[in-house]
């Protein structure tokens, strides 16, 4: 039985949702901590598609700069939202993915090359996705007034257009 990995999956959901809402509400160049925001972004989806499985054995994505994980340290890349989300699309497919092929067993070893058991990688990044979700919404708080609609369960989500664009840069729409 995979009772962990399942619940590690049904409740790494949110922790998707929230961030992509996030993206979808921000002002990617307000600045945060002498960064613009897009680079805090990138910063939590780097660390997700990274610390979740095995920092220790990563191929960096095509578009990746050397330190651009790092939002201190400048880049010649700049990545619009609409490649942060389809970055985040394709990190949610794979962590998906690695949790239907592990076993409750798996979640107790250490992946290859890495100090970490695999279960300590996920609640690291559960904590990782969840502080930079709510710094980016707390910037869009203080933006707008108004924060970013959040899911803490999956199954109880509904689309009441909150979800999607209702806030962009500072302005709410007439959705």
């Amino acid at each position: 039985m995979n009772e962990l990995c399942k619940i590690i999956k049904d409740t790494v959901k949110p922790n998707f949702l929230n961030i992509r809402t996030s993206i979808q509400t921000y002002d990617r160049d307000a600045i945060c901590c002498g960064a613009p925001c897009w680079r805090w972004v990138y910063h939590a989806l780097h660390s997700a598609d990274k610390w979740f499985f095995n920092p220790f054995v990563y191929e960096e994505p095509s578009f990746h700069e050397a330190g651009m994980d790092n939002p201190d340290n400048p880049t010649s890349v700049v990545l619009s939202d609409e490649q942060l989300l389809s970055y985040l699309d394709r990190i949610e497919k794979k962590t998906m993915d690695y949790l239907d092929s592990l076993t409750d067993e798996d979640l107790y070893e250490k992946p290859e090359k890495c100090i970490y058991t695999r279960l300590e990688l996920v609640l690291r990044q559960y904590r990782h996705i969840s502080f930079h979700t709510g710094m980016l919404n707390g910037q869009t708080a203080i933006a707008t007034g108004q924060f970013p609609m959040w899911v803490s369960q999956t199954d109880k989500y509904v689309d009441d257009g909150i979800f999607f664009g209702r806030y962009r840069k500072g302005q709410i729409s007439t959705k």
